[in-house]
């Protein structure tokens, strides 16, 4: 059993009167040839990454490689227990999406959802929504089996990276492939659920990728933020129209990729662009710059 799209993931699961993550969970068995319970244990070994990440983020001293960033995710939160959440699971969650690129920048263990730069968002959201609402163990892994199947179809359809489509392909993939598992969290048919991915990405269409002297670290941590944000919007919205969306999700993917092709290289994690190029941070140097390592010397900094 395979599905190539939207389109016919959506059928498959209409058919079967089946949750997106139950398609996922029973693609990965066939083609993997392991047993369901391996690979749902796989998928909750990932599921423990991801708390962790969030944990270890909360903790001080962690040194980040450029210095750009570090300490923000611990701020939010001290702000959210002494004032209050404006936006009550947004602003958790866009806490802990920031704390986990400060462990990515740090060289700490996270996992890549679909990549390094916008690790943040999924985790984020999921941690966020298990401390808010108490979804079990099998719910949030079955969340990630959701995502997978979103960010699997982004993958094969279009694009993910950064280099090739700009940030809308990374933090863009991350925010629909969370709105899509908080939507199926909070009770959403599979259309919805498409539906709200499909919203997510269309909301950041074109997005640059501009890493200041090419380190994932910013604007990179805040836009995994603006992803966490995006997912739950786009997951309320979805919920209250019940899916209705005038651009199928596998049309804002093409539409995602075709953008994605027209922007100027400079503005593809190149660095040569964006807020790279801003006049304070163009020649800044970033922590690691007494590094004797090959990409230093490679970008003039040693």
């Amino acid at each position: 059993m395979n599905f190539t799209n939207g389109t016919a993931l959506l059928a498959y699961c209409e058919k079967e009167n089946i949750s997106l993550s139950e398609a996922m969970l029973r693609r990965e068995t066939e083609l993997s040839e392991c047993t369901r319970e391996e690979i749902f244990e796989r998928m909750r070994v990932s599921l423990g990454v991801m708390r962790e990440s969030v944990r270890r983020s909360q903790e001080s001293g962690l040194s980040m490689l450029g210095g750009f960033i570090g300490g923000e995710s611990g701020a939010l939160l001290a702000r959210l227990r002494e004032k209050g959440a404006v936006s009550g699971l947004s602003s958790l969650a866009s806490a802990y999406a920031m704390g986990v690129l400060e462990v990515n920048a740090s060289m700490g263990r996270i996992v890549a959802a679909p990549t390094a730069g916008a690790s943040g968002v999924l985790p984020g959201i999921l941690v966020a929504a298990e401390e808010k609402y108490g979804y079990s163990e099998e719910e949030l892994v079955m969340a990630l089996f959701n995502a997978g199947a979103v960010g699997y179809l982004v993958a094969r359809n279009a694009c993910i990276s950064g280099a090739q489509g700009g940030c809308q392909a990374e933090v863009g993939t991350a925010s629909a492939m969370g709105a899509s598992a908080l939507c199926e969290l909070m009770g959403g048919t599979p259309r919805e659920c498409l539906a709200a991915a499909g919203d997510a990405i269309a909301n950041i269409l074109g997005l640059v990728c501009d890493p200041i002297c090419g380190l994932v670290e910013a604007p990179c941590q805040k836009r995994n933020a603006m992803g966490v944000s995006n997912a739950i919007i786009c997951t309320e919205i979805a919920l209250a129209t019940g899916g209705k969306t005038l651009v199928p999700f596998d049309e804002v993917v093409e539409a995602m990729y075709s953008v994605g092709k027209s922007i100027p290289y400079q503005l593809r994690e190149t660095a040569l662009g964006g807020m790279a190029a801003a006049e304070s941070v163009r020649n800044r140097k970033p922590a690691c710059a007494g590094c004797p390592d090959g990409c230093q010397k490679a970008r003039g900094w040693a």
